[in-house]
């Protein structure tokens, strides 16, 4: 229930935290008030002590909290104000007329009797109830008398119910009724206790006894209504602290009887007072109803009129007085004497009496009462919420106790029930109770109440994920586990009370608020053994967070069971109530039976799936249920559908016309003639036939090969993919790929259904394995990780064991083809002339079928989308629409989500929200949402079954559909106007259900760009909404309003505070830019992302500034601060790289390619300030920035800069040196339109970081050179290397390309060979000629052996080459003193000059071999550092060389020169090294050398150079290593991460 809805008194910890939520309190304090317990009461008297003391709160909070609780304080008390008026009228008017409405005085009392009145029941309630207003009162629950005449044990009233009023003779067998509320009394002491009880007992037996009529006294039930809190017969109960007080104040009968011949027909005919317990879920205290039933049988009674004479406690005496003997009778609801006057006429009128009675008795044993209530009918009733049959609309909750052996035969009904949870409170069930049984033919989660508590903040979606909701049944033990070798035992019913009753409370409010909407389940409580309190208890809570009993059933086959289930159950809801939706009496396997009728499908079914030897086998339910990430598709899936009517045919054939996607039922019913064929498109054709050359392949040239199917939305593509699976499922293992689980988990299913009952791995069906809609990376990672699943278990490398049938939507599906088309397939718009013909005759068909909104999104198809109808189809659509109404409210905004956002919805709960319906159940759900729907909803609107929220939803039929609607109703209100109305619909934001999903797709509308390489048709500076608003409505100025605005929404979300910097400094507004980027970091202020947008905030600001300068002589004071601005852009992205390295999970390098953009413009600016300009400033410039000496003319106006100033040399060159090391490490991933963004220097470093850093290193290096920004390199020939500094030597080579080693290699990407041999030469040259007798720096010598090593592959006859020998010599200065400090690259280059060469290493060598594997097991340190926790086929390592034929230097060669003989795109050379076809490329093996070697347990090896050593080898494709021990060979590769072999084969 919403706290809105309930007093403050009885709001939970959960209803204050939706409060304090509602009136903006910061989220860490609502988390700790929340953990403290704070409930309703303890709000209303909260202090700002208390607030300050226990939470931590700041002053601002504080108050904040204390005046909106005052405020609310204060309306509640202006609430019951107004209240109170109208029942203090009631009050008053009851008042004057309740001497009309009392009962006569029918005796006279002595004077001296102290006869106790009946008192005022306010006394014994409780200060809550004190509080209740008379309207409350009116809104009473009434209730039934117990049982007459029986021992009802379990018979329970519930406290403030109400009894039917007092009433006289009906028939004479159905009792009468007296009520006495005997507040006061029942606190008297005994002896006025017992006389008060007998007086009243014995004067209402004696007037049932002389009219012959049963009947029943109450005391604990109102009798007057003079106190307006309480109305006539309700229930209030009275303490009882002895019960023989009242069973031997019967003893007065001995005493009040005149003979003893009355006496002993008074003992029968009076029966002994029965102890009826009233319960109330908010009182700990025990109060009672004390009955006692007269039953004057005709034998007993015949003929005799009695009299009695009452006991009355004297005060004055301190004795009890009996009055005089007096007869009684029931007149009416009341006892009367009998006055004299009337004796005569009442004895002759006996023998009547008795003559009635007698055959009121006879009547009454003749004719019993027969329950003939049709049970099956009710049960389907209850079960299908009034359908036809049970389907798939409804889940189930079952709450269940101990199951004994017999019944547990009789749970087939269960098995193909959509069951969500079970509350088990049966500690055996998973060892012999019905938890054993279930699970021998379904998976189950097996949890207990307090996993479900999230005490750990989990979102609604990451909590379901957490426990596999939806996978499978979670079974949740409520009262232990006696199996369980953990801390999980039962206890008893208060030990239960006291230690999880608040978590079962915590499950159901989150099962019933956040998990399962309201109306889309049914909780079924199974009554299985006698029932306890904690069963009671779940019955209340669910009850409660379901708002009724609408959607509870009851089942015992026990009456007894029953009965004590319900007299405690009805103190949330009336017996009647319970009754209604109970199945009481019916033989379980009476109930199996019936409900297995409703089931649409055969009970027990096996489904099954071919083997390899063409076999079938079967597939249990259970082992298709625990691979829950895959939907199995089997050989003869849908056959166990038992029926086929009309209605299931139409709606399965108008969700799929209309929009939806086709199901596996739609194929079977088209296969078994139920309806008409689906249209098999060309494309069908083409991927059929990529499949089937994939599977004729001998030998498979990969064991996970991938088709394509790139689609245009709405086309028909994803059809496309699941006829295929429904056509080959008969001859592979299909499946589809729910991409929302991880790929480890989707690889570990995909492997165990591809081994299922099959004895050899090497000889399984492929499995065919359907991912729709995933981005690259998450394709690229499966196929990773079912490489390695293969290479590990020892799996023949060509034996072909899965097929990634990838369809994706795309904007161009066509240009997705032409980059990769021997495996790609393309579904556009566009029909053939033959499928022209087909769908026209389809739309024949249909239109005689169905109405034209059913088929919509076909016919849109069948006129292939074009522009003009959809724009006229629209136009039509939209005539006449009211653009006020909340419907067309809904359609823009369904329509702004599904233009901008792919694969949107909004769950239907949200529209029947917005739109203020009540809640639904799934069955009615549809109708309902849709007749509350504008004629134009109701065409455009598609319900959507499949979803990762498990809950129904909406979208717009189409995209482009969408996008026109939106078009056109732009015109009436802008894009941004609608967007901004979203954002204030406060409904939407506040629904909980599928609230993570609905914030998802909003948060993707103002936040997530467009992206190439994540499918999407072009790259985007920002959201394609915020783009448009800028661009198409030409008001940045809105865009800002709305990222405000969402800000806010989100709870002030530190990534739109991003967006909003990045967008004002996108505008130039960098004041601005500079605020929202401090918000960011204010929220995270280790995010390397947010601290480098800030970095961008200073670089674009510097570089606006810079601008302005334009021909303005620049000064120390006009340049002081715009250098001031460059130097705060390189702290902000010097701080974003120290945060980025402390991130585990991501690599963001961004910060670095910043911090050299804006280091070296910074430079040209500087150089360009007159102090520095003309002839000798360079030198002075760089005097000032690499030493300690400051010119005169700067150092007032930068006297603040100076120290930032001397260390940007130094920063720059660690910053280029870690690009580079990265570059070397991990292959780039360049983009198919790389050539398109080759002119963007803003994209360089994306799209070409290696051309990026050469450029970068050129202008660093020609800066501190010692020549300036417009020198030409052919100047550097003319200087003299001796007169050379050595940081004037090294920034020459920075210079010319050869500063790193990444600089280096690229020269040999240039296709004239002489061209960058030339350039490698004229490095060399800069390079001292003795090198021994010269010592360089470790950095300066690796780039000059790395410049000899690329000069060996550029021209291998150059005079300036020297020999390997000599190369190895110079290293051994880096072994020396390899220390932490050392370059990677020093290790790299010992990797590759130390590796064993036959025609050197004549003797072995222990030193070399040394060298070699310290700097292999260093590499791969190095290694485990640089790739954190990324997966690595995210960073793929590159391969640098490959071990050629040739000796000394020339067998060392450069992957460059191999990449000249592949031909293609660059997407088809890339798919060439990934899948091995390069090493098929004659060229290119004449040019490798194979190198011989062995497996040893799944790892590779070769000798090493001295005697006894091995070196282990990285098998660059994991899936390539033999199974076995074996000798192999394989082409040797050299990698940062050490040497790695490629192309593995046995040697025979």
């Amino acid at each position: 229930m919403e706290f809105k809805d309930l007093p403050l008194k009885k709001w939970t910890e959960n209803h204050v935290k939706s409060w304090l939520e509602s009136v903006g309190l910061k989220d860490q304090y609502i988390q700790k008030l929340y953990e403290d317990e704070v409930t309703g009461p303890v709000l209303m008297v909260i202090t700002e002590d208390f607030l300050k003391a226990k939470t931590g709160m700041k002053p601002g909070q504080i108050e904040l909290l204390l005046s909106k609780r005052n405020e609310l304080l204060k309306s509640l008390q202006q609430h019951e104000t107004q209240s109170n008026e109208q029942p203090v009228l009631q009050k008053k008017e009851a008042k004057e007329s309740s001497a009309e409405n009392k009962k006569q005085q029918t005796e006279k009392k002595n004077q001296e009797v102290s006869v106790v009145k009946e008192p005022d029941p306010a006394k014994e309630e409780s200060s809550t109830e004190k509080t209740k207003t008379g309207s409350e009162s009116s809104c009473k629950r009434d209730c039934n008398p117990r049982p007459f005449d029986t021992e009802d044990i379990d018979f329970k009233y519930v406290k403030h119910t109400v009894l039917q009023p007092e009433s006289g003779i009906i028939d004479r067998i159905t009792p009468c009724h007296e009520y006495k509320s005997f507040a006061t009394a029942a606190q008297l002491d005994r002896q006025k206790l017992q006389a008060k009880f007998a007086n009243e007992v014995l004067r209402f037996a004696c007037g049932c006894m002389n009219v012959r009529t049963n009947g029943t006294i109450h005391f604990g039930v109102m009798d007057s209504v003079e106190n307006t809190k309480h109305v006539h017969g309700e229930i209030i109960g009275v303490p009882v602290n002895d019960r023989d007080f009242y069973v031997d104040a019967l003893d007065y009968i001995e005493r009040c009887f005149k003979t003893p011949s009355e006496k002993e027909e008074a003992r029968l005919c009076i029966r002994m007072p029965k102890f009826i317990e009233v319960i109330h879920r908010d009182s700990q205290l025990k109060h009672w109803v004390i009955e006692v039933d007269i039953v004057p049988t005709v034998k007993t009674v015949r003929g005799k009129i009695y009299s009695v004479c009452l006991p009355n406690f004297n005060e004055k005496s301190n004795k009890v007085q009996y009055d005089k003997i007096i007869a009684y009778r029931r007149v009416g609801a009341k006892t009367e004497l009998i006055s004299e006057e009337d004796k005569v006429a009442f004895i002759l009128g006996m023998p009547e009496r008795d003559s009635r009675r007698e055959e009121a008795e006879s009547t009454r044993h003749q004719n019993p009462s027969v329950n003939s209530e049709d049970l099956g009918r009710k049960l389907s009733l209850l079960l299908t919420c009034g359908k036809k049959r049970i389907d798939n609309s409804l889940k189930y909750i079952l709450v269940t106790n101990k199951w004994e052996a017999d019944s547990l035969e009789c749970i087939s009904f269960l098995l193909n029930m959509n069951i969500f949870c079970v509350f088990d409170f049966d500690p055996d069930s998973k060892s012999s109770g019905l938890c054993s049984q279930y699970e021998e033919h379904h998976a189950v989660n097996l949890h207990f109440l307090q996993d479900y508590t999230n005490e750990s903040g989990q979102s609604t979606s990451e909590f379901i994920k957490h426990l596999h909701l939806f996978d499978q049944t979670s079974w949740i033990f409520c009262n232990g586990r006696s199996d369980y070798l953990g801390d999980e035992n039962s206890c008893d019913e208060m030990t239960w009370i006291k230690t999880k009753k608040k978590h079962l409370r915590k499950a159901i409010i989150m099962l019933c608020n956040e998990i399962l909407p309201k109306g889309s389940f049914v909780v079924i409580f199974l009554l299985m053994s006698p029932v306890e309190q904690p069963l009671i208890h779940t019955f209340h809570e669910f009850y409660v967070e379901m708002n009724g009993n609408d959607y509870i059933v009851s089942i015992s086959e026990s009456m007894e069971n029953y009965n004590k289930w319900a007299s405690q159950a009805q103190a949330s809801c009336s017996l009647e109530t319970l009754n209604c939706a109970s199945i009481v009496g019916m033989k379980m396997s009476h109930v199996d039976e019936t409900v297995q009728s409703i089931q649409p499908i055969k009970t027990r079914t096996t489904k099954h799936l071919r083997v390899f030897n063409k076999g079938l086998c079967s597939l249990k339910s259970v082992e298709e249920e625990r691979k829950f990430s895959l939907e199995i598709l089997s050989v003869d899936q849908c056959d166990d559908i038992k029926s086929v009517d009309e209605d299931f045919v139409k709606n399965t054939e108008r969700y799929f016309y209309q929009g939806g996607k086709v199901s596996w039922e739609h194929f079977w019913l088209a296969d078994n003639t139920h309806c008409g064929e689906i249209i098999l498109r060309d494309a069908y054709r083409d991927v059929a036939k990529i499949l089937d050359d994939i599977l004729k392949w001998n030998p498979p040239k990969k064991s996970v090969e991938r088709i394509n199917i790139y689609h245009h939305p709405g086309s028909g593509g994803s059809t496309v993919a699941r006829q295929l699976l429904w056509n080959f499922r008969g001859d592979l293992r299909c499946a589809v790929v729910k991409p929302s689980y991880p790929v480890t988990t989707v690889c570990e299913h995909a492997v165990q259904l591809r081994e299922y009952e099959e004895k050899d791995r090497n000889n399984c069906l492929p499995v065919l394995l359907l991912v729709e809609d995933c981005d690259e990376e998450y394709i690229g990672d499966l196929r990773h990780e079912l490489g390695n699943a293969i290479a590990s278990m020892k799996i023949n490398p060509s034996t072909l064991c899965f097929i990634l049938l990838s369809c994706k939507r795309s904007h161009d599906p066509e240009k997705m083809y032409r980059a990769l088309p021997l495996q790609t397939v393309a579904v556009t718009h566009k029909l053939t002339e033959r499928e022209k013909k087909l769908f026209a005759q389809k739309r024949r068909n249909l239109e005689q079928q169905y109405e034209p909104q059913f088929i919509l999104t076909f016919v849109l198809m069948s006129e292939e989308f074009k522009e003009q109808y959809i724009k006229d189809f629209v136009e039509h659509l939209l005539q006449g629409i009211d653009h006020s109404s909340l419907v067309t409210r809904l359609i823009r905004y369904v329509a702004l989500l599904n233009c901008y956002v792919q694969n949107s919805y909004i769950p239907v709960s949200h529209c029947e929200a917005f739109l203020g319906l009540g809640v639904q159940n799934d069955r009615a759900r549809q109708h309902h949402f849709e007749s509350q729907l504008s004629e134009q909803a109701r065409l455009v609107f598609v319900h959507l079954r499949e979803n990762p929220a498990y809950i129904s939803s909406i979208r717009i039929i189409h995209p482009l559909v969408a996008k026109e609607i939106l078009q056109q109703l732009s015109s009436d209100q802008q894009q941004s106007a609608i967007a901004m109305d979203l954002l204030h619909e406060q409904v939407l934001f506040e629904h909980r259900f599928g609230r993570d999903y609905f914030m998802k797709f909003i948060r993707n509308l103002f936040i997530r760009r467009y992206k190439r390489s994540k499918g999407d048709n072009t790259d985007s500076f920002f959201s394609p909404l915020i783009e448009h608003v800028c661009n198409e409505e030409e008001n940045p100025a809105k865009a800002m309003d709305l990222l405000k605005v969402a800000y806010t929404s989100f709870g002030k979300d530190p990534f739109f505070a991003q967006q909003l910097a990045r967008l004002h400094y996108t505008h130039e507004k960098f004041e601005e830019a500079k605020h929202w980027a401090e918000v960011a970091k204010s929220h995270l202020p280790h995010d390397s992302f947010i601290l480098h947008t800030e970095g961008q905030v200073y670089k674009k600001w510097f570089n606006v500034k810079y601008d302005l300068l334009g021909k303005e002589e620049a000064t120390a004071e006009n340049t002081a601060e715009i250098i001031g601005i460059a130097l705060k852009a390189t702290e902000c992205f010097r701080a974003s790289e120290k945060a980025a390295k402390s991130e585990e999970d991501l690599v963001n390098d961004s910060a670095y390619f910043g911090e050299i953009d804006v280091g070296c413009r910074l430079l040209q600016l500087i150089s360009s300030v007159n102090v520095f300009s003309n002839e000798s400033g360079h030198s002075e410039l760089l005097q000032y920035l690499l030493t300690d000496h400051i010119p005169e003319e700067v150092k007032k106006p930068w006297h603040k800069l100076h120290s930032r100033l001397k260390g940007l040399q130094k920063s720059l060159c660690e910053a280029l040196e870690w690009i580079s090391e990265d570059l070397s490490y991990f292959q780039t991933d360049k983009s198919e339109e790389e050539e398109e963004q080759q002119n963007s220097k803003e994209q360089e470093h994306i799209y070409n970081p290696r051309k990026w850093l050469l450029r970068k290193t050129t202008v660093y290096a020609r800066f501190f050179s010692g020549t300036s920004f417009s020198s030409d390199t052919h100047e550097l020939e003319l200087v003299n290397p001796e007169d050379l500094t050595p940081l004037m030597r090294r920034m020459r080579i920075y210079q010319l390309g050869g500063g790193n080693i990444t600089t280096i290699l690229s020269l040999l990407t240039d296709h004239k060979t002489k061209r960058s041999g030339e350039k490698l030469e004229q490095i060399i040259n800069i390079y001292p000629e003795d090198l021994q007798k010269e010592k360089l720096d470790p950095i300066d010598l690796v780039n000059y052996i790395f410049c000899q090593i690329a000069l060996g592959c550029a021209l291998p006859r150059s005079q300036k080459l020297v020999t390997l020998q000599k190369l190895q010599e110079l290293s051994l200065q880096l072994y020396k003193e390899r220390n932490n400090r050392s370059p990677t690259s020093a290790f790299f280059l010992h990797s590759l000059l130390f590796w064993p060469d036959e025609s050197q290493d004549m003797e072995p060598s222990q030193h070399k071999n040394k060298i070699l594997m310290s700097a292999i097991s260093t590499l791969k340190d190095l290694y485990e550092i640089k790739i954190k926790n990324v997966p690595p086929r995210k960073k793929r390592i590159f391969t640098h060389f490959y071990l050629g034929q040739g000796k000394g230097l020339d067998r060392f060669i450069h992957r460059s020169k191999l990449e000249k003989f592949l031909n293609g795109t660059l997407n088809e050379r890339r798919l060439k090294w990934l899948s091995g076809e390069v090493w098929a490329t004659p060229e290119i093996t004449q040019l490798l050398k194979r190198v011989k070697g062995w497996t040893e347990n799944g790892s590779v090896f070769v000798r090493g150079t001295s005697k006894g050593s091995k070196i282990r080898v990285l098998p660059l494709h994991s899936a390539s290593v033999h199974d076995t021990n074996e000798n192999v060979t394989f082409y040797l590769g050299f990698s940062f991460y050490g040497p790695v072999a490629l192309h593995i084969e046995v040697l025979h």
